[in-house]
């Protein structure tokens, strides 16, 4: 077919009556159809503390907050002591029977080994059971009520453990449910995830396993997002589908099972348990950090989180749970008004059935003269331009932005207003997509562009359901709606083209645009190729959309040509604008202040044997602050301070102070043939967080207890030190240890002890107001090591 009857075909297809009131008009429609998107991953208002008794209040749990997260209550310390009083007073006030799990717990499965070799703590766990009329089994609502070293938790986990205490007083206050509710409030999750582990392991009521809701927090705003469950997780969606307000996307389960991070959810998920985890994670700068303090919180984040929370665990508490046993997994995402949830049986059928609707409509497209197949195969293939440099250029945004402010790189996600942020990086995605399209558009036709970039989509699709079925229906399902809506415009005529688009064009939007909005948080703009890349393939299935944006020259030459040109490069040219500017108004609204501080990484280390002593910073390279502590380059310290495993550190000499080192004694000391059994004390000498223990890799040793618990053997520290653990909120009188090892030469061992805090230390200077510290566990670590023979 020669090329005026193709221009023709095509303007017939883009073009339908009044071009200019039909754009307008698909516009508002499909924003009205985004603010729903948006709306289903938006949290609920916070209801006030006089709520009627049987609902769920955030402002009566933020009233637990605010007395919970007073300051850092980290596993072993007196302010942990204190929280941990307090959640056995607030279960017991609502009338249940509540105990304190006093134990030794040990690293296992997945979590088996830390930086320094296995961990371990002395945890202290708080149960409470409330008993079932008829039990089929036990729901256990599960969050930690430790913080880490450096912040007050207000967010993590005080928003889990006033879940936790506001659910328990409304369950126990009302109607009695058929099952057990297990409220476990775990110690030590910060250090090892050793509660979890502990409770799971040791105590009575987690025999015979049961359906597990996990409760987290890793920043202070956002929607609280289901982002894990355990394997078969068909029914039990089916039961969060009817909470209040469900959020979640199987795409995230999919994500966080490849991840390395840990929660509690862990321990109970390897031991066979059944159930979900939920978090709210925007607002991640605060994460860890001094910043999260309950006046950071969102409450209508903590609502709903605690809605979702008393709502599955009333429905749950009503049913068989035997029932929620099923043989594979769900597909499922929100959607206005609710979760959509389908069986994941039908990812691949879904999947191969969009790319044989994209192929129908491809020959459909090809056989009425709208591209041809050279067209087509361009199409196609140069859809992949805007999928490459969307994610590179956002990337390279972000890498820009630490430059211009070096704090950047040392904040864990997010900075602290990411809000402008994430707007230029859409912004950059519309730019890459117009661009791109204003420049093939006459060569190639919106068709053959159109088809292209929906040919990825399908294409994609198929690849998600070999490797991440979950995620399959990010893409399978907007280009099914897209081919199917591109074949009906081919035969219908008037407004019923543009109709039959925007509805394809609506799936896209539900699909993805939650997607993106949750992806940005999840990941961050340290990884902000991964929201773009979803928001580019947002915008190549929008491309029929697009088209109605770009003026037509028809078959007219010349000026009225060159006129329809430029017009078209209008939306490309509004979105740099937009990139520019959303860029600027980041600069100046994300400024570091002492509301908002840079954070810096500074750790304290004295060997003992020497009497010398180093700063150690994890920083990628020295801030301003930390750049007179600590210089470059990296280099590891395994050699004096095992403990920190191959991590690389910034280092600098610094005063020794007169810091007493952990006593290691022989309590007693045996051998059989070429074994020898030695059992030790170690004993910190002053207020710790941890104890470390590591015997010199020359000594083979083949079995050992720490705290009455088995210990693996076969982890090393790297260098010169063999075995080795980790031992968190050690007793004040010590822990006990027994090696058995081969051979009877003499044992070099390693030991080293850790508390919190610099200032009272020589040659350290207080931080500025507008510079603070990194929501590490490693932070302000002060650490004292010595090297015994025996």
């Amino acid at each position: 077919m020669n090329e005026p009857r193709i221009v023709a075909a095509s303007r017939a297809l883009a073009r339908p009556p009044r071009r200019a009131l039909t754009a307008l008009a698909t516009v508002l429609a499909l924003a009205v159809v985004a603010a729903l998107a948006w709306q289903s991953v938006r949290p609920p208002a916070a209801r006030p503390a006089g709520a009627p008794a049987s609902d769920f209040s955030a402002g009566r749990a933020f009233e637990r907050v605010q007395a919970i997260a007073t300051g850092p209550h980290v596993a072993g310390s007196a302010a942990n002591s204190a929280v941990r009083d307090q959640v056995l007073a607030a279960l017991r006030a609502a009338g249940l029977t509540a105990e304190v799990q006093d134990t030794t717990s040990v690293q296992g499965g997945e979590l088996s080994s830390s930086a320094g070799g296995t961990g371990l703590a002395r945890v202290r766990n708080v149960v409470a059971l409330l008993p079932g009329t008829a039990s089929t089994g036990r729901i256990f609502l599960v969050a930690h009520y430790d913080s880490a070293q450096t912040g007050p938790g207000g967010n993590d986990d005080a928003a889990g453990t006033a879940t936790v205490l506001e659910a328990a007083r409304a369950l126990a206050g009302g109607p009695r449910l058929r099952n057990d509710v297990v409220f476990v409030l775990t110690d030590a999750e910060e250090a090892c995830l050793c509660g979890a582990q502990a409770f799971v392991e040791q105590h009575p009521l987690a025999q015979g396993g049961g359906v597990v809701l996990n409760l987290e927090a890793r920043g202070s705003s956002g929607p609280a997002i289901m982002f894990e469950t355990a394997a078969d997780n068909a029914a039990l969606v089916g039961a969060f589908a009817k909470a209040p307000k469900p959020v979640g996307t199987s795409f995230a389960v999919e994500i966080y099972r490849r991840l390395p991070n840990d929660t509690d959810f862990t321990a109970f998920r390897e031991r066979g348990f059944t159930g979900l985890n939920t978090a709210y994670i925007d607002g991640a700068a605060v994460y860890h950090a001094p910043t999260d303090t309950p006046s950071a919180m969102d409450t209508d984040s903590l609502q709903h989180l605690g809605d979702n929370t008393l709502a599955l665990a009333r429905d749950l508490g009503d049913r068989d749970l035997a029932g929620l046993r099923s043989g594979a997994d769900a597909t499922y995402f929100p959607v206005p008004g609710g979760l959509a949830v389908y069986p994941g049986a039908l990812t691949w059928p879904l999947a191969a059935l969009a790319l044989l609707a994209e192929l129908a409509l491809a020959w459909l497209a090809r056989r009425r003269g709208l591209a041809g197949t050279g067209r087509l195969a361009a199409g196609f293939g140069l859809a992949l331009v805007p999928i490459v440099v969307v994610p590179v250029l956002a990337q390279l945004l972000w890498a820009l932005l630490k430059v211009i402010r070096p704090g950047y790189a040392e904040l864990p996600i997010d900075p602290y207003r990411p809000f402008w942020y994430r707007l230029a990086i859409l912004a950059l995605a519309a730019l890459v997509v117009f661009a791109w399209y204003a420049l093939l558009r006459r060569r190639l036709g919106p068709a053959a562009l159109a088809i292209g970039g929906l040919g990825w989509l399908a294409v994609l699709g198929l690849v998600l359901a070999a490797f991440a079925p979950g995620g399959s229906y990010l893409t399978a399902l907007p280009a099914l709606a897209g081919a199917l809506a591109g074949i009906a415009a081919v035969f219908l005529r008037g407004w019923w083209p543009v109709v039959a688009l925007a509805l394809g064009a609506a799936v896209a939007i539900i699909v993805l645009l939650p997607t993106v909005i949750m992806f940005f948080p999840a990941l961050g703009l340290n990884l902000a190729a991964s929201g773009a890349f979803i928001a580019t393939l947002l915008g190549l299935a929008l491309l029929p959309v697009i088209d109605l944006l770009h003026p037509e020259a028809g078959g007219q030459r010349g000026m009225v040509a060159a006129r329809a040109r430029r017009l078209g490069a209008l939306p490309a040219l509004a979105a740099a604008v937009a990139v520019l500017a959303c860029t600027a108004t980041g600069l100046v609204v994300d400024r570091f202040d002492a509301a908002h501080p840079a954070p810096t990484h500074l750790m304290y280390a004295l060997d003992t044997d020497t009497n010398e002593a180093l700063w150690l910073s994890a920083e990628a390279s020295p801030q301003q602050w930390t750049s007179q502590y600590v210089f470059g380059p990296a280099a590891t310290v395994t050699a004096t301070l095992p403990a920190f495993g191959a991590e690389k550190l910034l280092a600098g000499p610094a005063q020794a102070a007169t810091l007493p080192a952990p006593l290691l004694t022989k309590v007693a000391d045996s051998t059989a043939g070429d074994l020898r059994t030695v059992r030790l004390r170690l004993a910190p000498q002053r207020p710790v967080r941890l104890v470390t223990l590591h015997v010199g890799a020359e000594t083979t040793v083949t079995a050992a207890t720490a705290g009455g618990r088995p210990v693996p053997t076969d982890r090393t520290a790297g260098g010169p030190w063999g075995f080795g653990f980790v031992f968190h909120a050690p007793p004040a009188d010590g822990v006990e240890i027994t090696m058995t090892v081969r051979g009877t030469a003499p044992l070099k061992i390693r030991v080293m002890d850790a508390s919190d805090g610099l200032s009272t230390l020589p040659g350290f200077k207080p931080r500025p107001a507008d510079v603070g510290i990194t929501g590490s566990h490693s932070s302000e670590m002060l650490a004292v090591a010595h090297t015994y023979t025996l």
